[in-house]
């Protein structure tokens, strides 16, 4: 395995002490819960000022697979919630807030067909939209009204995915559109990409309200949530969330049963940080193996993260860690040795049986307990608290005798088309029977292997 090396900028992989202080205070106090209800009144309170009406801006990418699921929930939305929706057209995700363009392509399309069924939504394509398509969708609707735009969304990206230019150009008949050039609808898309930059983020299928941001209809539940918290529900009968937060299904396993799941999780990641104990309990409680494979922080591995993705994946992963009664938010980043030193432990945890606890404590210390993992005598207190001798691990922390493992973990997500953190393999019989990326995957593998072991 090569050296690692500086990545720069926000990336320093072994940042001074002084930057490591005050990032970590800086991200702390951005996350913490009385900051957003100070944000949350603060919007409220311009909006109330302005006279405006709850006005929610969406941003959708005509092939992408999670804003074809979102497509299909947001008239219903509108007609649920008294709120106003502002639909814009955006282009694909670039540059390093997307370092795995294709990975994330071909990943989009299995994870948009896997969730849609739980959604009660539709995604069956197994190939992106041809670019013709998308050119007549962008003209229809760069040419309709917001209502419009929220009305027919459904129909227009259910024509795309499905290559129907024909219907397309019929459904432009009956909405009256005439012709119109290919740069009026790559001005709205240019408007579309400038307002989401604008307002701080990079992606598709993308929600925003009131100086947040909700992606698709995995975070929905987040939204409806404050909607609720502000009354604008319109059937006061009625307080169902259209797209519900995702629960575990518990399924209990034989003793000597043929399943095993394989966790690649990261030191440095905040997504990591709020699911690990989760997943460690869950395969207690289905009697599923656990077979732990660390991997290094993207950062750490070659891939950038902007400040704009970072302090997104943050304030996502707070809202997150609420929503499931995580310990989450006291944050020192454990960005470069701290890091190493505790991988060059985690072979010899393993073989006293204490591997899982190690990652664990050291997790809480950096993301829930604000502990710089930099000094010597955090990295024993995290020792001693998994349960491990101190003196024995001071004698072997620092070797490098662990890269070569790390790095095979790696390779090993990647041959599965993953690259992002916490991975998860779930095995059947000593084969692959699901693979996704994420925190939020859990509930999913939870069900597979509910299905699986009928």
């Amino acid at each position: 395995m090569a050296e690692f090396s500086e990545q720069g900028g926000s990336s320093t992989m072994d940042p001074s002490r002084f930057r490591r202080y005050v990032t970590s205070r800086v991200m702390s106090k951005v996350i913490e819960t009385k900051s957003l209800r100070r944000s949350r009144h603060r919007a409220e309170k311009k909006r109330k000022k302005n006279n405006l009406p709850h006005i929610v801006e969406y941003f959708h990418q005509l092939n992408d697979g999670y804003s074809h699921l979102t497509a299909q929930i947001i008239s219903r939305l509108k007609s649920k919630y008294n709120i106003e929706i502002k639909c814009y057209l955006v282009s694909e995700t670039d540059g390093a807030n997307n370092p795995e363009p294709d990975l994330l392509a071909k990943y989009a399309l299995e994870d948009s067909s896997q969730i849609s069924r739980h959604f009660n939504l539709s995604f069956n394509f197994n190939k992106r939209p041809d670019r013709d398509v998308i050119k007549k969708a962008s003209k229809i609707i760069a040419n309709l009204t917001d209502d419009a735009r929220t009305e027919n969304l459904e129909t227009i990206s259910t024509l795309v995915w499905s290559n129907d230019i024909q219907a397309l150009e019929k459904l432009s008949e009956n909405l009256e559109i005439g012709d119109v050039n290919d740069e009026f609808a790559e001005r709205f898309i240019q408007q579309g990409n400038e307002r989401r930059s604008q307002l701080g983020h990079y992606s598709g299928a993308m929600f925003f309200y009131g100086d947040e941001w909700y992606w698709g209809v995995d975070r929905l539940y987040h939204l409806e949530r404050r909607f609720l918290e502000l009354d604008l529900v319109i059937d006061h009968t009625d307080n169902t969330l259209l797209a519900p937060q995702k629960t575990l299904k518990i399924t209990k396993l034989s003793k000597n049963n043929n399943f095993a799941l394989e966790f690649f999780p990261s030191l440095r990641s905040p997504y990591t940080a709020i699911v690990y104990d989760r997943v460690t309990q869950f395969c207690d409680e289905c009697n599923l193996k656990l077979v732990m494979r660390p991997v290094l922080p993207m950062v750490m591995r070659g891939l950038p993260v902007t400040r704009k993705k970072g302090s997104y994946i943050f304030k996502d992963v707070a809202r997150e860690a609420r929503a499931n009664g995580v310990s989450f938010g006291n944050f020192y980043d454990p960005i470069g040795k701290p890091v190493r030193d505790c991988y060059s432990l985690f072979g010899w945890a393993k073989k006293n049986n204490r591997s899982n606890e190690l990652l664990s404590h050291f997790l809480s210390a950096a993301f829930a307990m604000g502990i710089n993992l930099s000094k010597t005598r955090n990295m024993k207190y995290v020792v001693e608290r998994a349960g491990l001798s101190w003196d024995e691990a001071n004698k072997i922390i620092g070797n490098k005798d662990w890269h070569d493992e790390i790095e095979l973990n790696r390779k090993t997500i990647y041959a599965d088309g993953l690259w992002g953190v916490p991975s998860f393999r779930l095995l059947k019989d000593k084969k692959t029977i699901y693979s996704a990326w994420g925190q939020d995957r859990l509930w999913v593998l939870s069900r597979i292997l509910s299905e699986s072991s009928q």
